[in-house]
């Protein structure tokens, strides 16, 4: 259900009321019916009368759609808008409930509505964001985010950190671990082999070494080089500013970029309303709504439940053509 001060109740009521949502899979909410109670009659989004709520989920559910009940803290207090350690807490234990279902087996992928990075800092909870959060709780050796959509995917080599600390996150070793997770999700979704490209890090990919401190030369060429190696259609370094223009992407499938806003910009620009962040190298099927929290929409019924459906619809893609 994501952050209960967000849009993620009310998109989680726009999805159990989805004739074509429910048409393609079963859904399941963890979240808590008093607050999606609270959410539908601020938005004049109803409860579906047959939703089945339950106190825990042991195997695959036999009705369209389920709530498994997950008390919050001080619920009645909850605020649209409002950043709260308690919604920071149960935006994490929806995370984990849902994530143990889904390695059970009792679910088979998980579909995340926004959580708010500061809330979940005031939780006490370490990590920043769902990526992380869904690694370290499925014990995953390697993971990296994707965000896919028709007009455009990337893939990143870092995520949640400040720009000074990018070049000290990057190595050959993750870059390849990044190119070999994407390669392996395009070809399973996409049914061949999929085409790469790399960004570079510096302006220019560095000019030869005007730029930077030669991480092209350093760290990309090599890990390009035993992508190569591996089987792997990759091109690059390419120069950033250069790399998402119409010629580009029709050559491939996916960029691979180094830091958050180097692939979060053009993909948003390109894809806000209908884009999915995928957590690839999970032992689980993990997908996401591409936007934030939308504090200054939430519970007034406007926000727009496109991406997640865009979600829905990849998860049950991933699940069909996953690998047992």
């Amino acid at each position: 259900m994501g952050d209960p001060a967000g849009v993620g109740p009310e998109l989680c009521l726009h999805a159990l009321n989805s004739h074509a949502a429910l048409a393609t899979c079963s859904l399941v909410v963890f979240g808590e019916r008093a607050l999606l109670q609270r959410v539908s009659q601020a938005t004049s989004l109803p409860l579906p009368p047959e939703l089945r709520v339950v106190s825990a989920l042991k195997s695959r559910p036999e009705t369209a759609c389920t709530l498994v009940e997950i008390p919050i803290t001080d619920s009645a207090e909850v605020k649209p808008g409002e950043i709260s350690a308690a919604c920071g807490a149960a935006g994490f234990a929806f995370i984990e409930r849902a994530i143990q279902a889904a390695l059970s087996g009792a679910i088979a992928g998980v579909v995340t509505a926004p959580i708010h990075k500061e809330a979940l800092r005031l939780a006490g909870v370490s990590q920043p964001g769902h990526t992380e959060i869904c690694a370290d709780l499925t014990h995953a050796p390697r993971s990296c985010m994707m965000l896919w959509s028709p007009a455009l995917t990337v893939s990143f080599a870092t995520t949640h950190i400040g720009y000074a600390e990018v070049p000290g996150a990057l190595s050959a070793e993750r870059l390849v671990d990044v190119m070999e997770l994407t390669a392996e999700a395009l070809a399973r979704m996409n049914g061949r082999p999929a085409r790469l490209a790399v960004c570079g890090l510096n302006p220019h990919a560095g000019e030869h070494g005007l730029f930077g401190q030669r991480e092209e030369e350093r760290l990309l060429e090599p890990a390009i080089a035993v992508a190569r190696s591996r089987g792997i259609a990759v091109a690059g370094p390419l120069p950033p500013d250069a790399a998402f223009i119409p010629a580009q992407r029709k050559k491939f499938d996916a960029i691979v970029c180094l830091y958050h806003d180097q692939g979060h910009i053009p993909f948003k620009m390109l894809s806000f309303d209908d884009g999915v962040n995928v957590t690839l190298g999970l032992p689980i099927v993990r997908t996401s709504v591409d936007h934030g929290t939308a504090f200054d929409i939430a519970w007034r019924g406007v926000a727009q439940p496109d991406s997640l459906f865009k979600a829905i619809e990849c998860a049950v893609r991933l699940v069909q053509v996953r690998v047992p």
